[in-house]
């Protein structure tokens, strides 16, 4: 008789992981993609079931029809298309603004490296829905933003950014700034600057030096900060709820909408799916990269 092999502790540690991945990722996925083929119904929950037993037979009922709705209303398309372009333009943003900055903690001493890093970390130790609410306060029309403004004389009449794109591009990027930040520092600090030094000797100037040496090694570090600020900003509900407008259309809205206004739960559902299928090609592309930088690497 085989005596059972005990599991190693490789495996123990490589399980868990997975069983988290399975329980809080793949499970909940797995559920609303059987919603996303039910039909409404009022009923709690609101949806009927897709397997259905009766007289000892199991029928399997798939509803087309939500995937097929989506194509038809052009309120998705247009939500779709407004989430990846305010992601896109967000993203965009953020390296211009993150790149100088992780590349300044970078190049400067050790000692105050950690202190400029905890700098911009410390706003996310707040909840992200207290500091929406801190720039509704800001940018309102009596907000600080503009009386500042108007007690410079710059401006004569209070600017309405509060409910427009423009405030929800600002939440936006003061949200994600650090996602970007962070890994661009990663990348940047572990640079050799006698890689520099050599190009100089060359006759490459520092600015040419940096778009020629630094620009191209930080590749990475611009490929994993884009994809941690673009990802879920394309899914983001709170930031456009809050500081955007009637004309601000993103999936996350229309997602809240359908869930809890229309308690049509199988179209949500659908929508949700079709997002997960999107944000798949940039996810697919990020681990490509990163495959790729472990084997050079190595």
């Amino acid at each position: 008789m085989k005596r059972l092999r005990r599991p190693s502790g490789k495996t123990l540690v490589i399980s868990i992981p997975y069983l988290w991945m399975f329980l809080f990722f793949l499970l909940p996925f797995i559920i609303v993609l059987k919603i996303s083929f039910s039909q409404a119904a009022i009923a709690i929950p609101p949806y009927e079931a897709i397997f259905q037993y009766a007289n000892q037979a199991l029928t399997i009922v798939l509803n087309m029809g939500n995937y097929i709705f989506l194509t038809q209303d052009s309120l998705y398309f247009a939500a779709y298309l407004g989430s990846l372009k305010i992601a896109l333009v967000a993203t965009l943003i953020c390296l211009a603004l993150g790149y100088p900055m992780a590349y300044a903690i970078a190049r400067a001493p050790r000692e105050r490296q950690m202190i400029y890093l905890l700098l911009i970390m410390m706003p996310t130790w707040t909840a992200l829905l207290i500091r929406v609410y801190a720039w509704m306060g800001i940018l309102s029309s009596n907000g600080l933003l503009n009386s500042v403004l108007l007690s410079l004389g710059l401006i004569d009449v209070p600017l309405q950014i509060l409910n427009t794109d423009i405030a929800v591009y600002i939440g936006v990027v003061y949200a994600y700034l650090p996602f970007m930040v962070l890994p661009l520092y990663a990348n940047l600090v572990k640079h050799d600057d006698t890689l520099i030094e050599a190009a100089t000797d060359l006759g490459a100037g520092r600015i040419q030096a940096f778009w020629k040496v630094t620009v191209p090694l930080s590749r990475a570090g611009i490929i994993a900060g884009s994809m941690l600020v673009f990802i879920p900003v394309v899914g983001e509900f709170v930031i456009p709820e809050l500081l955007g407008g009637p004309e601000t259309l993103m999936i996350g809205k229309v997602l809240w909408q359908e869930f809890f206004n229309n308690r049509d739960w199988p179209v949500a559902s659908a929508l949700a799916i079709v997002m997960l299928a999107i944000l798949l090609i940039p996810i697919t592309l990020f681990h490509y990269n990163q495959a790729r930088e472990m084997e050079k690497s190595r």
